[in-house]
């Protein structure tokens, strides 16, 4: 009964941002195929699709949930904000290397391997995005300062 619940809901929500992603969003010009329009539709569809899903068939009949993933999930959410906050102050890498080695820890890698995981999401993800796919990331303000102070 649960996920059925909570499917009602998001379904509602997601209602309201296919609402608006079909009808509020709209680029001034189209730069590629699907422009910036088409991601939104598409993602509401496939999230209506899913609850739909879950709302014809749910998982389980009940919501146990032990307190320690009570709270691994109030520790990722407080997570999650944490890097919404630093992401533009500190920059992409620097924020998801502290974001992604504190997952990879929380969910029991050790320090070694929680480490390297936050090097290579943070390094790569910044390759990923800034280089292949020609997206502009924020530096952070700490690395401008540091690349002002080393021009002159």
């Amino acid at each position: 009964m649960a996920d059925r619940i909570f499917a009602g809901v998001l379904f509602l929500v997601t209602v309201a941002y296919a609402i608006i992603a079909f009808v509020s969003i709209s680029a001034p010009f189209q730069y590629d195929p699907l422009g910036p329009e088409s991601w939104p539709q598409i993602l509401s569809v496939i999230a209506l699709l899913c609850l739909v899903h879950i709302l014809w068939k749910p998982d389980v009949d009940g919501l146990e949930v032990n307190r320690p993933t009570i709270f691994r999930l109030l520790f990722m959410v407080a997570l999650m904000i944490v890097y919404a906050e630093l992401y533009e102050p500190v920059g992409f890498i620097i924020s998801t290397i502290l974001f992604g080695a504190l997952t990879a820890r929380m969910l029991g890698a050790t320090l070694k391997h929680s480490a390297v995981f936050g090097l290579a999401a943070g390094i790569g993800g910044y390759l990923l995005c800034a280089i292949l796919l020609d997206l502009n990331l924020p530096e952070g303000e700490l690395v401008e300062a540091l690349l002002e102070m080393g021009d002159t």
